[in-house]
C-alpha cells in the first residue's frame, strides 16, 4: 500500500511557521494516508467518487476491478458508458469516464505529460476533462501525483479544520490565502492535519461556524 510522503523537513518547517498548527502536530502525530499512483486510475477514481460515500465509493470501484481485472484506457473503451453505469455510477459520470478513456486511447490527451507539469498547469489539464473541478484536480495532485503544496479552497474539510485550529467563525478566501501562504511550500502537509482535526482527532478541538438558524415556517 502507498502513503503520502512526508517527514520532519515538512513538518518541522510547520511549527517553525505556525504555533497553533505546530501543536496539532504534536497531538496527532504522523499520518498515513493512502495514494493512489497510477494516474489514470486515479482520475477514473476521482470521478466515480464524486458527492457520493466512501462505503458507496468502495462498492462501486470494487465492481470496476472484479469485472474489468485491469482499469485502464482500452478495457473502459471496450464495455462503454451503458455497462459502467450499471456498475453502480450515474450514467453522466460514466459517460465522463468513457470519454476520458477515449481521449487518452486515442491520444488526444496526454496523461504522462501532467506528470511533468507545474500544479497550475495540471490543474488546467485536467479540469479540461469533463467531470473534473478544480477541486477534483487538487486531490488528483496531491492523493496520487504527491504534489507538496496543495492547499484547496474549495475543500470544506479543511476550511472547517481552519476554524477549529484558529477559532475564526467563516473563511474567506483573503482568509484562506493568508494561510495558504504561511504554509507554503508544504500545503499539503498542512491539509493532512486539518482534515485530522476536522475529523475528530483532538476532541476537545469544536468548530466555531456560526450556528444555521432554523427558518420559521409562516
Amino acid at each position: 500500500m502507498d502513503y503520502f510522503l512526508y517527514g520532519d523537513q515538512e513538518t518541522e518547517y510547520l511549527k517553525r511557521k505556525d504555533k497553533r498548527l505546530g501543536e496539532v502536530i504534536e497531538k496527532v502525530g504522523f499520518i498515513e494516508r493512502k495514494i493512489e499512483p497510477n494516474l489514470f486510475s486515479s482520475v477514473v477514481h476521482n470521478i466515480v467518487g464524486q458527492q457520493i460515500s466512501s462505503k458507496a465509493l468502495a462498492t462501486v470501484w470494487k465492481r470496476l476491478n472484479d469485472s474489468l481485472g485491469q482499469i485502464n484506457a482500452e478495457t473502459l473503451v471496450s464495455v462503454g458508458s451503458e455497462k459502467l453505469q450499471s456498475m453502480g455510477m450515474s450514467l453522466r459520470k460514466a459517460e465522463y469516464i468513457a470519454d476520458f478513456a477515449r481521449k487518452v486511447q486515442k491520444g488526444e490527451f496526454d496523461l504522462q505529460s501532467v506528470e511533468r507539469m507545474s500544479d497550475a498547469e495540471a490543474i488546467a489539464a485536467l479540469t479540461s476533462l469533463k467531470g473534473i473541478g478544480v477541486w477534483t484536480a487538487e486531490m488528483i495532485l496531491l492523493f496520487c501525483l504527491q504534489r507538496a503544496d496543495i492547499f484547496s479552497f474549495d475543500d470544506l474539510g479543511i476550511q472547517r479544520g481552519l476554524r477549529m485550529v484558529y477559532h475564526h467563525r467563516t473563511i474567506d478566501r483573503k482568509l484562506f490565502e493568508k494561510y495558504r501562504r504561511r504554509y507554503s511550500p508544504y500545503g499539503s502537509v498542512a491539509s493532512l492535519y486539518l482534515w485530522a482535526v476536522a475529523g475528530g482527532a483532538i476532541p476537545e478541538m469544536k468548530d466555531y461556524a456560526p450556528a444555521k438558524k432554523l427558518s420559521r415556517k409562516p
